[in-house]
């Protein structure tokens, strides 16, 4: 009996020594890599602050640099010296990252806890697990803001406004790549929106799309950092923008300023994050952690009650309520509202992942023209 109670008490004692030697096995700082503004704060706030909280020994470093993610992360990779921990990239980046082994495979039900209402990660993400590499969070939209206080009487309610210099004169501001642009471009060109790949996939299409952005080239403004838009629809310096829905919801909503919401051909996409690979055992093991309180059903839900981006799990839907605040409602800001997505466009992954370099070179050999 003794030897039993003694070989019990070292198996209990094991048991208690095991997570305070993984927690030992962690890192005790973490880089995480996102897009900055209202985006990057409503991280911190969901995510980072109440991880922050359960381990106070840790320190978290952001870096903005998501736009340029794919070019970083290649470098960091040749001279084999990776600096960040985790990144948040676009779906169509965390295809590419994980082509080129850039990022780390997951496996959804090993690597992330199930859903608060027993479902499997899996079947909690869903198709939006897009990626053998990719952690979904949100559904967003990049679509279009006006200054309601420019646009005469009649403001646009549909996306080839854009390009109406006639009833709409004044700058605009477009995303400083091909992406997105290049599809708007198209459909504002006659082109139906069912075929818009296929036709952006031809030579031919592209030059078409091309065409149409150079009608507007000399009035564009083009900006790289997601709060560029914001910025320049509050000071007056465009008549109308492309951004993330979530940018335009803090400008209109948080900052009171006359901007409106252009929901027509609003794109959608996901992001998430992304493990680069080549992390030491101890930041793996950092990131492992985090990785799996960021994207639980509440963290997700929570993350909605500071920007108007739908949870990428199923459970986390009912879970979404009122701004924390501004007390409004946040279900009529979200892009996939039935009122907000009535003509929409859905991001091809799958092309940009194939065409993206290529298009990418083209796009910035006719900026410099």
């Amino acid at each position: 009996m003794k030897k039993l109670n003694a070989l019990a008490a070292l198996v209990a004692s094991t048991a208690l020594a095991a997570p305070m030697a993984m927690a030992q096995d962690m890192a005790d700082s973490l880089t995480l890599v996102s897009w900055g503004g209202a985006y990057q704060k409503s991280q911190k706030l969901a995510y980072a602050d109440p991880y922050l909280a359960d381990h106070p020994g840790l320190t978290v470093t952001w870096d903005e640099s998501s736009a340029e993610a794919v070019a970083k992360l290649r470098a960091m990779n040749e001279a084999g010296n990776i600096t960040w921990d985790l990144v948040d990239v676009v779906a169509a980046d965390a295809i590419r990252l994980c082509d080129e082994g850039l990022a780390m495979e997951i496996d959804p039900d090993d690597d992330l806890l199930p859903g608060d209402d027993g479902t499997s990660a899996e079947d909690d993400f869903g198709d939006l697990l897009v990626s053998d590499c990719f952690i979904p969070q949100i559904v967003y939209s990049t679509t279009f803001g006006y200054r309601t206080d420019m646009v005469g009487d009649t403001p646009p309610t549909e996306v080839c406004a854009v390009f109406d210099m006639d009833t709409y004169p004044g700058k605009r501001a477009l995303e400083k790549r091909p992406i997105n642009n290049m599809e708007w471009a198209l459909y504002c060109d006659g082109v139906a929106k069912d075929e818009i790949y296929d036709v952006l996939a031809t030579e031919e299409g592209q030059e078409q799309a091309l065409a149409k952005l150079d009608t507007i080239k000399d009035d564009v403004i083009w900006w790289s950092a997601g709060a560029d838009t914001p910025q320049l629809l509050a000071d007056g310096e465009v008549v109308m923008g492309s951004t993330y829905n979530g940018r335009l919801f803090s400008v209109i909503e948080e900052q009171d300023q006359p901007v409106g919401m252009l929901w027509d051909m609003q794109v959608f996409d996901l992001d998430g994050w992304i493990i680069p690979t080549g992390l030491d055992d101890d930041h793996l093991a950092r990131v492992q952690d985090f990785v799996k309180f960021a994207t639980d059903t509440q963290r997700l839900a929570d993350q909605a009650k500071y920007i108007s981006y739908g949870p990428a799990r199923a459970s986390s839907a009912p879970l979404v309520g009122t701004h924390a605040e501004l007390g409004i409602e946040m279900a009529p800001h979200m892009p996939t509202d039935p009122e907000n997505s009535k003509n929409t466009l859905l991001y091809n992954y799958e092309f940009w992942a194939d065409y993206r370099d290529d298009i990418d070179a083209k796009f910035q050999s006719w900026l410099a023209k």
